[in-house]
């Protein structure tokens, strides 16, 4: 399995979701977020400083080619930056009461998806600093922990509810370097505040002409 991501402006999300639909698509999910580029090269990379519509279509292998054709055709007069595509695998999914098994593709990865999970307030300034790495930009989406009360009682931690994912596709070779920066955050230093996870991108593509 497949989980294709594009990231497109704001209410452009539904109609590339409707067109992968129409061949055989059992839905997406899209999730609302904010570009954090702030120099205008950087919408080349998809990540402008506009709100942004995050399109999670979940794809059989087999079926993977044919949807991101679909969503390359259909965004193929856009404007140059309009967008980015790419797929992450996923083994084993958890689907009408039963785990589904299969086995991902080889392939040499050009790009990775950096994902950070945030408290509320400190995707800005971690993405600052995540630039100066060598990262183009970034997504923010808003979201929220499901710490309770009684956890901070029992685990001693600090429960911040409110918290902000950062999304940042780079290519493979400045990962370590993003990484390491995000690492030194003072911030990040404190138990609980945040965690970093990193995933392998296969077919990346620039969307628009």
């Amino acid at each position: 399995m497949k989980l294709i991501i594009s990231i497109v402006p704001r209410n452009k999300g539904e109609a590339i979701t409707e067109a992968v639909r129409k061949i055989g698509s059992s839905g997406a999910t899209i999730l609302f977020g904010k570009g954090t580029a702030k120099n205008p090269i950087l919408g080349l990379f998809g990540f402008g400083t506009s709100n942004k519509d995050l399109i999670y279509i979940l794809a059989k292998n087999s079926e993977c080619e044919k949807f991101n054709q679909t969503i390359i055709d259909f965004t193929k007069n856009e404007k140059i930056g309009f967008g980015v595509l790419f797929n992450v695998d996923c083994d084993r999914i958890l689907k009408n009461g039963s785990i589904e098994i299969e086995e991902g593709e080889n392939f040499m990865a050009t790009h990775t998806l950096i994902t950070v999970i945030l408290n509320a307030g400190l995707a800005e300034d971690t993405m600052a600093v995540a630039r100066k790495a060598g990262a183009s930009g970034g997504t923010v989406v808003n979201a929220r922990g499901t710490g309770k009360e009684e956890d901070e009682k029992f685990f001693g931690i600090t429960i911040v509810p409110d918290k902000e994912m950062l999304i940042i596709l780079a290519q493979k070779e400045q990962e370590q370097d993003i990484l390491e920066a995000i690492r030194k955050l003072p911030y990040l230093q404190e138990k609980g505040t945040g965690i970093t996870y990193c995933t392998d991108v296969n077919n990346f593509s620039l969307l628009g002409k």
